[in-house]
């Protein structure tokens, strides 16, 4: 054997690899909400992963072609467009549980995703950091793309293995492929940090960021919801007061914590937020995705709030690591006002949904808010149906 040859079961692999990005996405016809398309197939999956990755190709030191390097699951990504082409940065999660950033690259928003030939490197200046992930891409108007992402470190004050601490890493970049890494956001009233978005315009002279203010790795404590804050100078980020903006809520979908997703679109009308409530079941924490809107001029002031979820986990996206969850951190808004979500399904694969920014202001503006209680709820669903039957009637 030459050591040129390759083992047969890289060609079967490669066949079945080169036939899944070749596969062309399709509107789900078996969802319909008025609000977004569902698409049927993930954008991105573990088996999406270069064989590179994953094996060692020679035979000699690898003959039974073995996943040397295993990859679990390739989500939660950071979305952009850039010269006419679409970029996911993927959190991928190899089966040793570490994740880091991948590049992702495709003509279409909604397929042929391909990963660049290497992982993302950055550059290592937190010791002390054990894994990084859930990138938020910032196309910020001083020049830089932003990545802010979520930097996890032991809880050395712990004993517990499971204890930990999150800040909020930064980095900066032209091309996603040279990253510049500045020192982790430092939030004065908050101990943790976790699913912080940069704002892409200055606020009064300020870079402005959308917080999550946590008590501890899991719990958000005395954390009131997603905060706003603001710093002079993003190489030595700042932030010494958080406003508290859409808050949580008891027996709504953010009553155990909510969190920003994308980075906020802006619209003639505000600010649209994308973001992520948690509520506790008997099966455990479910996580959807809801829709916000806040003002241009004072971005920490919520203006609209429709009430319930945008996207909640469906069918066969209930299934996976972490079992009825979906998790958004990228959309891309387009000139034309398309709108691209892309969501994670069950801290597995990534998903997308389409929709234009025209619905999703209609969504925000037009849907009645939360009453809170279910007396009221009624009083409100009912007001809907006496509305259509005096609509039907008059129609006759």
């Amino acid at each position: 054997m030459s050591k040129c040859d390759l083992h047969p079961e890289y060609y079967r692999q490669k066949a079945k690899l080169e036939a899944l990005l070749a596969r062309r996405n399709v509107v789900d016809d078996s969802f319909y909400n008025g609000i977004y398309d569902r698409w049927q197939y993930p954008v991105l999956t573990r088996e999406m992963i270069p064989l590179e990755w994953r094996f060692d190709l020679n035979p000699a030191t690898n003959p039974y072609f073995m996943e040397r390097l295993g990859v679990n699951a390739a989500f939660n990504a950071g979305a952009i467009e850039l010269n006419g082409k679409y970029y996911l940065v993927a959190r991928v999660e190899g089966n040793d549980r570490k994740s880091f950033f991948a590049v992702a690259e495709s003509d279409s928003p909604v397929d042929g995703f391909r990963f660049w030939e290497k992982p993302v490197e950055l550059p290592d200046t937190e010791p002390d950091e054990t894994n990084v992930y859930d990138m938020r891409l910032t196309k910020h108007e001083d020049g830089w793309i932003y990545g802010v992402f979520c930097s996890e470190s032991k809880d050395t004050k712990n004993p517990d293995l499971s204890a930990a601490v999150a800040a909020a890493g930064i980095v900066r970049t032209k091309d996603l492929k040279t990253w510049e890494r500045l020192p982790n956001l430092v939030t004065k009233r908050s101990p943790q940090q976790r699913n912080v978005d940069l704002l892409p315009e200055f606020v009064n002279g300020k870079y402005a960021f959308y917080t999550r203010p946590m008590d501890d790795f899991i719990d958000t404590g005395s954390g009131g919801g997603i905060g706003f804050g603001l710093c002079e100078d993003i190489t030595h980020a700042v932030i010494d007061e958080e406003i508290i903006t859409s808050p949580r809520r008891y027996h709504t979908i953010t009553e155990a914590k909510n969190g920003e997703g994308a980075t906020p679109i802006k619209t003639e009308k505000g600010w649209l937020h994308i973001a992520h409530g948690v509520r506790n079941t008997a099966a455990g924490l479910r996580y959807v995705v809801y829709l916000f809107v806040t003002d241009l001029k004072e971005p920490w002031k919520v203006i609209a709030e429709p009430s319930g979820f945008l996207i909640a986990p469906r069918d066969w996206e209930r299934v996976g690591d972490v079992s009825n969850v979906v998790f958004t951190n990228g959309a891309i808004a387009r000139e034309d006002g398309s709108v691209y979500i892309y969501y994670a399904a069950s801290d597995t694969r990534l998903h997308v949904a389409t929709t234009t920014v025209d619905k999703l202001l209609d969504f925000a503006f037009n849907t009645p808010a939360d009453p809170l209680r279910s007396r009221d709820c009624v009083a409100q669903r009912c007001e809907l149906i006496e509305k259509n039957l005096a609509y039907l009637k008059e129609g006759k």
